[in-house]
């Protein structure tokens, strides 16, 4: 079976090798895959459509049918059905670059913006340029690949009663993950406007044009084979092989599963906690220390910016007060706060710091917060697998301690960082350390906030300070921006106490 795709110079050169082979004895079939709606009836002429991606849905299935046994007149004749029944569109924003050619012509470069529907894999020209989103862009291909009132391209009928494989193909310049989003847009289309929910969906680089800023659309419509079982199309597509360019067809039972799992947020994250018998002696108490302690960071924005916008990207401050302000608005939000202190961590103050400070700090923030919450749990020396209900245990600052003190060795497991690495680990480890030691909040504030100025005269050796050239324009100047944050949190916390 000597089988190409449908180009002038491809069929010649396959089809003279396959009347070397007719001539040698051997028997022989050619044929040319055809699957490309880009170019139409009347312009594609005697030519008939071009070959391109579809086509590989041909060989895949062809090739298993061979391999279990398949005649060459039912391989033949198969590659004849499954060619007849693919369609494919191709869109890119730019014409190839070709390599030995030298740089491309400017004048011949494609507008910023604009887009080629139907461009060949080999840089022929489409049926049209379009500027739109990718929603549009879908919408304009699947039309032109499934309207049964365009005579010029309506090579196959359509009926939302047939099963459907979507075949999407990276020309060769998408990223995974743009692939995945247009295939998901794609898909979503399909089903939503053409009632075809693909039985199959296979994605990605499988006929590239060297680094082709675009992707194909392929539709396969499954018809009988009557070749019996274990030879369908479906079962042939499947078949298992060791192609290394071959990607796993999705079936629609994963798909649906993969879209239906979404993040239920409805219900408060403190109904899911198990509680303790710990309780703070104050819980209006502990709400006007953390709120002013909130405020203090929101005050200090702007200095916090601006040092990081020296030593680092800017965004410390901004990633700071906004994780105040939404956690202020959090506690504000409900009429009482619960005065188990793993109760109100765990379900008003982590989820706000997971979802809202981002970056590196953001994640040492959430660790050190989930850690503290099991630090103030193992504490509870009272509870037992059953939870029953006994005498309250008051939260003193030596249970803070000791819990803080667990968190901070969790937080070692995944960072670091030490005093003088000039990190807000020199603000956080000396507060944690004078509580441990028997210091009340403010004399631990006040050790934050000396560890925080002492970072004025270290050398960076983790975080984005290092990556920052000119030390000797910010070294003495400069405090680190997270370690000042922190202090100035623990501070504005001790004045509220």
């Amino acid at each position: 079976m000597v089988i190409t795709m449908n180009y002038t110079g491809d069929v010649l050169n396959f089809g003279m090798a396959a009347e070397k082979g007719k001539a040698a004895g051997i028997d022989t079939e050619f044929f040319a895959m055809a699957d490309d709606v880009g170019v139409g009836r009347s312009k594609g002429g005697k030519v008939g459509r071009r070959g391109i991606a579809g086509s590989i849905m041909t060989l895949k299935i062809i090739g298993a049918l061979a391999e279990k046994g398949g005649s060459l007149a039912e391989v033949y004749k198969l590659a004849q059905q499954v060619s007849a029944n693919t369609v494919s569109l191709g869109s890119s924003l730019e014409h190839v670059h070709v390599p030995g050619r030298g740089q491309p012509n400017p004048e011949e470069e494609m507008p910023e913006g604009e887009i080629e529907v139907g461009m060949g894999i080999h840089n022929e020209p489409g049926s049209r340029k379009v500027r739109a989103s990718l929603p549009e862009l879908v919408k304009i291909m699947l039309a032109q690949l499934l309207d049964p009132n365009d005579k010029d391209r309506a090579f196959c009928s359509f009926s939302p009663s047939d099963k459907v494989v979507l075949f999407m193909n990276n020309l060769g310049g998408l990223s995974m993950l743009e692939l995945a989003g247009v295939t998901a847009e794609t898909a979503l289309q399909l089903e939503r406007d053409y009632h075809h929910k693909p039985v199959r969906v296979i994605s990605g680089t499988f006929l590239t044009s060297l680094n082709g800023m675009g992707f194909s659309i392929s539709l396969l419509k499954l018809t009988d084979t009557n070749l019996g079982p274990g030879k369908s199309m479906l079962e042939l597509l499947d078949h298992p092989t060791e192609a290394i360019g071959w990607a796993a067809p999705v079936s629609p039972q994963t798909w649906s599963s993969a879209n239906d799992a979404v993040l239920d947020n409805s219900a408060s994250a403190a109904s899911d906690t198990r509680p303790t018998n710990l309780t703070l002696t104050d819980p209006a108490a502990a709400k006007k220390a953390l709120t002013a302690g909130l405020d203090r960071v929101i005050a200090a924005e702007k200095d916090v910016t601006r040092y990081d916008s020296i030593v680092g990207d800017g965004d410390c401050g901004i990633g700071l007060k906004r994780g105040a302000e939404a956690i202020l608005q959090e506690i504000n939000s409900v009429p009482q706060l619960p005065a188990d202190p793993v109760a109100l961590l765990v379900g008003h103050i982590i989820p706000v710091v997971e979802n809202v400070m981002d970056g590196t700090s953001g994640a040492i923030y959430a660790i050190f917060l989930n850690a503290l919450a099991h630090g103030l749990r193992e504490q509870d020396h009272t509870s037992s697998g059953q939870q029953q209900q006994q005498q309250k245990i008051e939260v003193t600052g030596r249970i803070w301690a000791a819990a803080a003190s667990s968190a901070l060795k969790s937080l070692a497991k995944y960072t670091p960082a030490q005093p003088g690495d000039r990190t807000l680990m020199d603000a956080l480890i000396p507060f944690i350390q004078t509580l441990e030691q028997g210091g009340d909040a403010k004399q631990a504030a006040r050790a934050a906030s000396e560890g925080a100025e002492k970072t004025k005269e270290m050398s960076a050796s983790l975080g984005r300070t290092v990556y920052v050239g000119g030390e000797s324009e910010w070294k003495g100047k400069i405090p680190d921006p997270g370690a000042w944050g922190l202090a100035e949190f623990f501070e504005g916390m001790a004045d509220g106490v």
